[in-house]
C-alpha cells in the first residue's frame, strides 16, 4: 500500500526531525521515531474510512429521525437510505482486518457527531449524492464512485471537515496526499489491505535501512557533496535540501536494486513538494553531478553499507 516516495517522505521527516533536535538520539531512538511515523499514517488511514462509513450510516438516523417527527411530511417519511447499504460501506463494515484495527484503535472516540450530521447535510444536496440516489439499484462501480467521491471530492476540500482532522492528527498535512492515493487504492482491492501490516517485510527493511545508512554514512555522502557546492556555504543550505541529497548519495551508493535516475527524479520531486521554490533545480544539479562523477570515476557499484 505504502509507496517507496511515501517510504521516502517518513524518512525525511524523521531525518528533519533529529536534526532539528540538535541533539545525539539514544540508540535506537531514530528507528522508533520512523516506526511512529508509519503509525501515526495507519491511524490517520483508519479514521477516515471510519468517517466515510459514518457519514454513510447517517442516512438511516437521518431517516428514523425523519420519520419520528410529530408531523412528519411526506419527505421526511421517504428519505432516501441507499448509502447506508453501500456495497463498499458494507464490505469494510464486514472486513475482518478492519474490525480488528476499530477495535485497536478506537476511532469512535475522536468522532465529532455533530460533524457528521453537519456534513451528512450538505452532502444530500449536492448533484453527485443527487444522481447516486436517482436509481434504486446497485451498480459495482457507482458504489465505489459515490465513495470516492464523498472522500476525495467532498470531504477533503471541506474547510470544515479539514480544521477537524487537522486539530485531531498532527500529521494530517504531511499525509493528506498519501492517505487520498491511499483511499483511491483501498477502493478498488479492498481486501488487499491488511491494517495491522500496511508496511510489507521488505518496504520496511528499505525504511529503516535508508534512515540507518543517511545516519552512520554522512561523513561518506558528505565528500561527495561538499565540493559541488562551490560557493555556497553548507551552513546556509537548508537542511531539508541537504537531507534529501545525502539520501539520494546514499541510494546511488548503498542501495543496489534502485536506478540512479529514479533516485534522482524521486529527490527532485521531493525537494520541490517540501522545501524552498528553487531546491528542486538545486537538488537536481547537485545529484546529477555526483552521479556522473560516480560514473567517470568507476565507483557505480552499489553495495549495502552493512557490508560497506
Amino acid at each position: 500500500m505504502i509507496s517507496r516516495r511515501n517510504i521516502r517522505v517518513k524518512v525525511m521527516q524523521t531525518l528533519y526531525g533529529i536534526e532539528a533536535q540538535e541533539q545525539l538520539s539514544k540508540p535506537g531512538d531514530a528507528v522508533r521515531i520512523l516506526q511512529k511515523h508509519f503509525e501515526q499514517t495507519r491511524q490517520l488511514f483508519i479514521y477516515l474510512i471510519y468517517f466515510v462509513t459514518e457519514l454513510a450510516a447517517y442516512a438511516e438516523t437521518d431517516s428514523m429521525f425523519r420519520s419520528s417527527k410529530h408531523l412528519p411530511t411526506d419527505y421526511d417519511k421517504n428519505v432516501n437510505t441507499k448509502l447506508a447499504g453501500n456495497e463498499w460501506v458494507q464490505k469494510i463494515l464486514g472486513y475482518e482486518s478492519y474490525q480488528k484495527a476499530v477495535k485497536e484503535d478506537k476511532p469512535q472516540l475522536l468522532k465529532n457527531t455533530e460533524l457528521v450530521k453537519k456534513l451528512y447535510h450538505e452532502l444530500v444536496v449536492t448533484p453527485e449524492y443527487i444522481q447516486y440516489i436517482s436509481t434504486p439499484e446497485r451498480d459495482k462501480n457507482a458504489e465505489r464512485d459515490i465513495v470516492q467521491f464523498i472522500f476525495t471530492d467532498f470531504l477533503l476540500p471541506n474547510e470544515t471537515f479539514e480544521n477537524h482532522v487537522d486539530e485531531t492528527f498532527t500529521n494530517w498535512d504531511d499525509d493528506l496526499e498519501m492517505t487520498n492515493k491511499l483511499m483511491i487504492s483501498f477502493l478498488n482491492k479492498p481486501q488487499s489491505i491488511n491494517f495491522q501490516e500496511m508496511l510489507s517485510p521488505e518496504k520496511w527493511d528499505f525504511a529503516k535501512g535508508l534512515l540507518q545508512t543517511v545516519m552512520e554514512k554522512k561523513d561518506v555522502t558528505m565528500q561527495y557533496i561538499r565540493p559541488k557546492l562551490k560557493n555556497w556555504d553548507p551552513e546556509r543550505i537548508a537542511m531539508l535540501d541537504m537531507i534529501l541529497m545525502e539520501m539520494g548519495v546514499c541510494e546511488f551508493l548503498f542501495f543496489e536494486t534502485i536506478p540512479p535516475k529514479v533516485t534522482i527524479n524521486e529527490y527532485i520531486d521531493l525537494a520541490k513538494d517540501y522545501s524552498t521554490p528553487l531546491s528542486g533545480q538545486f537538488v537536481n544539479g547537485i545529484l546529477d553531478n555526483i552521479h556522473k562523477d560516480l560514473l567517470k570515476d568507476d565507483k557505480m557499484h552499489k553495495v549495502n553499507f552493512k557490508a560497506s
